[in-house]
């Protein structure tokens, strides 16, 4: 697989995604990209809920993500929506170019703002009528619940319980869906899910999601919403809850309050992303929920989570690497409904799908001087520079650690079970196929020689393969 061809996608997250501390190190050092996004929704949070954002985040002991559920549900969202904003700022500002924007849940709202489809003001706007209408509807106090099992048995579980108001409203994996509900059902389902061996986890959610009593608050929303100004988007932006991607015409106040009473079938809409050729994901949010969702969906896939180590500056340079290189708009849309053909080069799939469309064909023009472009030998140094990125990420090390000649096990402890992982890992990321099956990884116990090997590799593959190889 040569990942210079596929498409990437950035993740993000909702609910849930909240880390203490997350870009503090950036905020600290005045970085323009998380000063000037935390700036614009302070002053529309104090103006509209009565209360800023950054002062409660940036604070030398900032609260945990239970404390800000207890005590400032509000503050929670906005700062899920805000760190995501700021860090798509952060990765696109270096370079990152994603293919394709995915958010979950809450999540949309990030993603649909990150490809313009509304100014951050209006956006911040936006998620406040969300967070106050919401509130004001949500007076049975519900909730959420998830479940270590697939959506066929949370649906007998539900069934089960037999309560009007308890549904499945989230399919995040083969094993792990979500419920919502009023607090005393919430409570039974996780009483009999224990009960049953499933694994109940109660969730950092402030109201019952995607369920049906939030039918008021629904209608409430998009009369509120209408009047907010939507622009097109320049990134397309796929919907686990429509289940396709939003169009330029859509009318996004009914779309977005279509989201309180409507479930969210992530794992489908991985499929989907994935059968279209998507094979690298970069959570734009704190943690890894996404990412490490999408890595259980789709083995082989290479992900990035640049929030949820040590060192924020050296997770947001790999995710940067990752999104490096994406396709274009019109290519990232039109193979989604074609499964079919989603394993053949892509811009094979592009003029399938789009013959005649001006567009579509000049993505297929870039698409084949990228193609010839990815077939020549790689230089060294980018070499190096991209496994160092893979190999920090990974090892949550920072990148200049990463020399030629340092020892991967004696001097950073990367043992032979991870470092055969890894090789695995370069070999997917650089078309290379699996390890040889007589590969002596200790034969490669420093970073350099592991450089050298990739490049002997992609060196060989670019003269074999042909520009038309994936």
């Amino acid at each position: 697989m040569n990942r210079d061809l596929d498409l990437t996608v950035a993740l993000f997250p909702g609910q849930g995604a909240y880390r203490a501390g997350a870009l503090a190190a950036l905020w600290e050092r005045g970085a323009d990209a998380v000063r000037d996004t935390f700036e614009v929704v302070d002053e529309v949070a104090k103006e509209r809920l009565g209360h800023e954002v950054s002062s409660v985040l940036f604070q030398p002991s900032p609260p945990s993500p239970a404390m800000l559920l207890q005590q400032a549900p509000d503050t929670l969202q906005l700062a899920i929506f805000a760190t995501s904003v700021a860090t798509h700022r952060l990765l696109t500002g270096s370079g990152a170019r994603p293919s394709v924007h995915m958010g979950h849940s809450l999540g949309e709202v990030a993603a649909l703002t990150c490809a313009g489809a509304y100014e951050l003001a209006d956006a911040t706007a936006v998620l406040c009528e969300r967070i106050s209408v919401v509130r004001a509807h949500d007076r049975r106090g519900g909730s959420m619940l998830a479940l270590r099992c697939n959506r066929e048995r949370a649906e007998r579980l539900v069934a089960l319980i037999d309560h009007a108001s308890l549904v499945v409203a989230v399919d995040n994996a083969t094993d792990q869906t979500v419920l919502s509900g009023p607090a005393d059902a919430i409570g039974t389902a996780e009483a009999i899910a224990r009960q049953l061996g499933i694994t109940a986890t109660p969730l950092r959610s402030p109201h019952p999601f995607h369920n049906p009593l939030l039918a008021g608050a629904r209608r409430e929303l998009a009369a509120r919403l209408a009047a907010f100004e939507r622009r097109d988007t320049t990134v397309p932006v796929y919907s686990p809850i429509l289940g396709r991607f939003y169009r330029d015409g859509d009318d996004l106040a009914e779309l977005l309050a279509l989201h309180l009473v409507t479930p969210v079938d992530f794992r489908t809409a991985l499929t989907a992303l994935h059968g279209a050729g998507a094979r690298t994901f970069v959570e734009a949010g704190a943690g890894r929920v996404l990412t490490s969702l999408a890595e259980a969906a789709l083995p082989g896939v290479h992900t990035v989570a640049p929030l949820a180590g040590r060192d924020d500056e050296a997770g947001l340079a790999a995710g940067v690497d990752a999104l490096r290189d994406p396709l274009s708009r019109a290519t990232a849309i039109l193979p989604v409904r074609a499964p079919a053909v989603a394993d053949a080069p892509v811009t094979a799939v592009a003029a399938t799908v789009a013959e005649g469309d001006p567009v579509a064909e000049n993505v297929v023009r870039a698409g084949q001087a990228a193609q010839s472009a990815a077939s020549a030998p790689a230089d060294r140094d980018e070499l190096a520079d991209r496994v160092r990125a893979l190999y920090a990420e990974a090892m949550e090390y920072p990148q200049e650690v990463f020399t030629d000649d340092v020892l991967l096990e004696a001097d950073l402890g990367v043992d032979s079970v991870k470092q055969t992982e890894l090789l695995s890992r370069l070999g997917d990321r650089f078309g290379l196929g699996a390890p040889p099956s007589g590969l002596r990884v200790a034969d490669y116990d420093t970073f350099g020689k592991v450089v050298d090997f990739v490049a002997s590799g992609v060196t060989s593959g670019a003269r074999t393969q042909g520009p038309a190889a994936r």
